[in-house]
C-alpha cells in the first residue's frame, strides 16, 4: 500500500504527467469522478470511462497500492472527512513535503498558480454553448451562490445584467432570498454555483429550481454534487488541486466569464445595443475614471 501523508487523489495527481497514455487517461477519469471511483465496481467503472478492469489494476499499482481495492478503500476513507473541518481537514494534503524539503509558504504561491493553470487546462468548453443557449432564450435569468461562491454569483450577474438589465436577478440581491426563490417560474433558467462543501443554502435553491420546472444550469466540483442533480447544463471546474487549505474558484471564475460571453454573442445586434446603452448611462453617471488624469 502507498506510504504517504497525501491523500490518494493527491497522489494521483501528482504521479499523472508520469504515467503512460492509458493509465494517464484512467487516471483522469478517477481524479474527476473520485465519487464513482469509491462507490462503483472495477467493471462498471472501466465500462464507463471506456477502458478495462485491469487497466484501474495497473494504476493502482502505478500508484503503490496492491491493487484496486486498496487504492478504493483509500479513496472511501478519503470521504469521511468530517464536514467540520472541510478546509483545515486539506492541511494534511496541502503541507505534504518530501524529507528536507522547503517549507510550504516557500513555493506555495508557485504551486497554487501552477495548479490553477493545470485545472484551468482540464475545463471542457462544450458543454458552455448549449448552457449559453438556453440562458439567451430564457425570459428571466436567476443566478445564485453562497459563501465563497457568491463571488462567481456576482461576477455573472454583473457582466449579465450589462447586457440583459431587466431580466437577470442575483438570488437574495435585493431583499430576502426566501421571496426570490418563491418567485421561480417555469421557462426561467437558474444558475447554481457550488463546491463541496456545498452550503444548505445553494441545496434549496436547486430543490426549489426543479420544483418550478425551472431549467438548472450547475456550476460544480463534481458530477454528483447536489446542485447537479437534475440538472439540463452542467459545467464541471476543479475545486482540490490546489495545494492551499481553501479550495480553488479559479476554475469556476473562468467558466462564469465563458459563460456570460457565450450569452452576448448569442444575442447578436440586440445585446450589443443594449450593452451600448448601459454603457451610455455609465458614462453619464462618470461611473469610470479616465484613462490618463488630465491634470499636471
Amino acid at each position: 500500500m502507498a506510504m504517504s501523508d497525501e491523500t490518494p487523489l493527491s497522489a494521483l495527481r501528482r504521479a499523472m504527467p508520469d504515467l503512460p497514455p492509458r493509465l494517464r487517461e484512467a487516471a483522469r477519469y478517477v481524479a474527476r469522478y473520485d465519487y464513482d471511483a469509491a462507490t462503483r465496481s472495477m467493471r462498471e467503472l472501466a465500462q464507463a470511462a471506456g477502458t478495462n478492469p485491469a487497466t484501474f489494476t495497473r494504476l493502482a499499482q502505478a500508484l503503490g497500492y496492491s491493487g484496486w481495492e486498496p487504492l478504493r478503500d483509500a479513496l472511501i476513507e478519503a470521504r469521511r472527512t468530517g464536514p467540520e473541518t472541510p478546509f483545515s481537514g486539506r492541511l494534511r494534503q496541502a503541507t505534504a513535503r518530501p524529507p528536507g524539503a522547503p517549507p510550504p509558504a516557500a513555493q506555495l504561491s508557485a504551486e497554487m498558480l501552477a495548479a490553477d493553470l493545470a485545472g484551468l487546462s482540464q475545463l471542457d468548453p462544450e458543454p458552455i454553448l448549449a448552457a449559453a443557449t438556453a440562458l439567451h432564450e430564457a425570459p428571466r435569468i436567476w443566478v445564485a451562490g453562497y459563501r465563497s461562491c457568491r463571488a462567481v454569483a456576482q461576477l455573472l450577474h454583473y457582466q449579465l445584467r450589462l447586457f440583459r438589465p431587466d431580466s437577470v436577478r442575483l438570488i437574495g440581491g435585493a431583499g430576502p432570498e426566501d421571496l426570490d426563490l418563491g418567485d421561480f417560474r417555469a421557462g426561467d433558467v437558474v444558475v447554481l454555483i457550488g463546491f463541496v462543501p456545498y452550503s444548505r443554502s445553494i441545496v434549496v435553491a436547486a430543490r426549489m429550481a426543479r420544483a418550478a420546472g425551472c431549467t438548472v444550469v450547475a456550476l460544480a466540483d463534481r458530477a454528483d454534487a447536489p446542485v447537479a442533480a437534475g440538472a439540463s447544463h452542467l459545467l464541471l471546474f476543479e475545486a482540490d488541486r490546489t495545494p492551499a487549505f481553501f479550495p480553488s474558484l479559479t476554475g469556476a471564475l473562468a467558466l462564469a466569464q465563458a459563460l456570460a460571453a457565450a450569452t452576448f454573442s448569442l444575442g447578436g445586434e440586440a445585446a450589443l445595443l443594449s450593452l451600448r446603452e448601459t454603457e451610455a448611462k455609465l458614462a453619464a453617471l462618470s461611473a469610470y475614471m479616465p484613462d490618463q488624469d488630465p491634470t499636471p
